[in-house]
């Protein structure tokens, strides 16, 4: 008996060690990114660190969850730096309830700090043309207006942005 217990928790555990592997394999291959970021990736998610979904860390540094879309592939934060980088399934643009529109290239980077993500990498917004959002910050805790720097500062209604909305594949950037 006690053979046969040994045996089927050292399938049972093989059976997930493998399916595991597998959706570590799924999800890399939906992002593209450095070795280098792909092994750290891939060591964090071995390690079991749990990654708090992206919309709960927006609201945890006073953002509203929606100026990522839906389909987010995985972050990863760095605290000691404030570094942000959000990695999407590709290039891809979403069209917001306050008629603007963002663009955001495979991976995201940014500096993330309470109330604003600055020195933003990989997003864009339509103007006349589209021009590179440097910046989206919140004023205080309480405040109903959003901030978008892209050349010129532009406030919003925060609620359009309060629930991440489904994107649309783009060819590029």
């Amino acid at each position: 008996m006690e053979k046969a217990l040994t045996k089927l928790s050292s399938f049972t555990i093989s059976r997930k060690a493998k399916e595991e592997i597998a959706s570590i394999g799924e999800d890399l291959s939906r992002f593209s990114s450095t070795v280098e970021e792909k092994a750290k990736w891939v060591f964090e998610k071995l390690k079991g660190k749990p990654l708090k979904s992206l919309s709960d860390l927006l609201r945890e540094y006073n953002l509203p969850p929606g100026i990522f879309p839906k389909n987010v592939v995985t972050y990863e934060l760095d605290e000691s730096k404030s570094k942000l980088v959000v990695h999407l399934s590709g290039p891809c643009e979403v069209s917001f309830k306050d008629s603007s529109i963002v663009r955001y290239a495979p991976r995201v980077k940014a500096t993330l700090t309470r109330g604003k993500l600055s020195n933003i990498e990989g997003m864009k917004t339509k103007s006349l043309v589209w021009v590179k959002v440097t910046h989206v910050g919140v004023e205080s805790y309480k405040s109903d207006k959003v901030t978008f720097t892209a050349g010129v500062k532009k406030i919003k209604a925060k609620d359009a942005y309060e629930v991440p909305r489904e994107a649309i594949r783009i060819e590029e950037f």
